[in-house]
């Protein structure tokens, strides 16, 4: 199973911790993201063989849910009428430039910066 994993800079720890959400308590802290990658993936496995041999229930991996792709947003008419402006400029429809900008938005990473 495929389980998402989450990685992040803590300041605290000068390091990376990257976690499994989808298993409680399962996390590993590497210098690197790419270690800190590297060791949750070993902490995954025992975390599963543990489980198993407990016999607890292991949790189906959140990234299997299932989305239809639909969303509904209310806006002010405001924004409403100037995205529709926008997206006739553009000669897209509105539904095509909303998911173009939201891809763009989404699609931003800020970077880690380490302060030395």
């Amino acid at each position: 199973m495929l389980y998402p994993i989450k990685v992040f800079y803590s300041e605290e720890d000068k390091g990376f911790i990257a976690t499994v959400p989808d298993l409680p308590g399962c996390s590993a802290f590497g210098e690197t993201e790419e270690n800190a990658i590297k060791q949750v993936k070993i902490a995954e496995e025992l975390w599963l063989k543990t489980a198993r041999k407990e016999k607890r229930k292991i949790p189906k991996p959140s990234s299997e849910d299932v989305y239809s792709g639909k969303i509904l947003a209310r806006t002010p008419k405001s924004l409403h009428k100037e995205l529709m402006e926008k997206a006739k400029e553009e000669g897209v429809s509105l539904n095509q430039l909303v998911v173009y900008l939201l891809s763009k938005g989404v699609g931003k990473r800020k970077p880690v910066q380490r302060i030395k």
